[in-house]
């Protein structure tokens, strides 16, 4: 199959998808896209050729759209296509100037978190939220692109995020781009909290930030909380995600004071992110104020001992959804746990034939255990 040839026309990428067959996608936003977004046919219009000759003088404008051509494109080839797509909004945000923020910049680690923030802080702002979760999978050379493959090999091969092939690594890309892209004039505001996820994170992110002049202010959810916080069910908040608005608007508020990282701390941070980028863990913990790598069954024996409560619960041993088991576990714990890599744990012993399956484990919801 020959490979897609793409062409620019102001607005409008041309993707050559078949010999004859070119689909016309309209950029309308200066936000990245993933390949979920580039499934919306609204900003899509096909149009038919003679050959593949014909492409270099292609001009939408001059031609009819085929509103009824039917053409598939498979997920590799939409990925390519996103990225041609995503390059080409970059060199349009830094030609207009839309990738200059007028106000402060957040980073944090969660999706959840950044749409906590964009409802809490006061505009101008911008929202960078990573689609991560750094306390699981490998973090091996992670600011470089070998890494970053090799990343995306481990979770794909191993955890269910139930999302579309490429959706995440689409994210994860474009969360670079919308860093590199932050001016050098605005402050940025990184929130973390105590824990293994938002801890290397936070690493993670001063060493992409290494080039930029900009203050850079540290933003720790946990310390804050504990000063300034209000939560009247009185529960352990074990991550920045899981913050009311109101709280993290009181924070940024009452945390004006702050003196922005030293070029020594910064260093500091590099350095351990370094060195982090150096491991081959798949899991890690944040204990006694430090990043520590753990082996990969180290929540084997919870997940044993919890389903072996969850029988005796019973009365007879019966199969229980992974969801309830995962469930019970987080009432257990004091600490951040990733619920996904749970339930890659809970296949692992299904697999080695501690467990016994129903269903299929395609997620948490679609399958049951019990013990052997």
């Amino acid at each position: 199959m020959l490979p897609i040839k793409t062409k620019i026309n102001d607005r409008f990428i041309y993707f050559l998808i078949e010999p004859n067959v070119v689909l016309a996608y309209r950029i309308e936003t200066h936000n990245y896209i993933t390949v979920s977004d580039l499934r919306d046919m609204n900003k899509c219009e096909t149009f038919e050729i003679n050959d593949r000759d014909d492409f270099e003088t292609f001009n939408h404008h001059e031609r009819q759209g085929d509103e009824g051509k039917a053409f598939f494109v498979n997920q590799e080839d939409m990925n390519k296509m996103v990225e041609e797509i995503n390059k080409h909004i970059q060199k349009y945000r830094h030609l207009k100037g839309l990738g200059n923020q007028s106000g402060a910049v957040h980073i944090v680690t969660s999706e959840s978190a950044a749409g906590s923030l964009r409802v809490s802080l006061e505009r101008p702002k911008t929202v960078i939220g990573f689609p991560e979760s750094f306390s699981i999978g490998p973090l091996w050379k992670l600011h470089e692109k070998i890494g970053q493959s090799y990343r995306n090999e481990w979770l794909f091969e191993n955890i269910n995020y139930e999302q579309e092939n490429y959706e995440y690594e689409n994210k994860f890309i474009n969360t670079l781009r919308e860093i590199e892209d932050i001016a050098n004039n605005v402050p940025i505001y990184i929130w973390y909290g105590n824990n293994a996820d938002e801890q290397t994170g936070l690493r993670f992110f001063l060493y992409l930030l290494r080039e930029k002049t900009n203050e850079i202010f540290l933003m720790n959810a946990t310390e804050l909380y504990e000063r300034y916080g209000t939560n009247e069910e009185e529960q352990p908040y074990l991550h920045t995600s899981q913050m009311e608005p109101k709280n993290l608007r009181l924070f940024y508020e009452n945390n004006n004071e702050k003196k922005p990282l030293s070029d020594r701390e910064r260093m500091q941070f590099n350095q351990e992110w370094e060195k982090l980028s150096e491991t081959k863990e798949v899991l890690r913990l944040w204990i006694d104020d430090e990043i520590k790598g753990v082996p990969e069954y180290h929540y084997d024996s919870l997940i044993i001992e919890t389903i072996e409560k969850l029988h005796h619960k019973q009365g007879t041993k019966d199969y229980i959804k992974t969801g309830s088991v995962i469930g019970e576990i987080l009432t257990q714990m004091d600490a951040y746990i990733n619920i996904f890599f749970l339930e890659y744990r809970i296949r692992h012993l299904v697999y080695s034939g501690v467990l016994a399956l129903k269903g299929i484990p395609k997620s948490m919801r679609h399958y049951s255990v019990k013990l052997r």
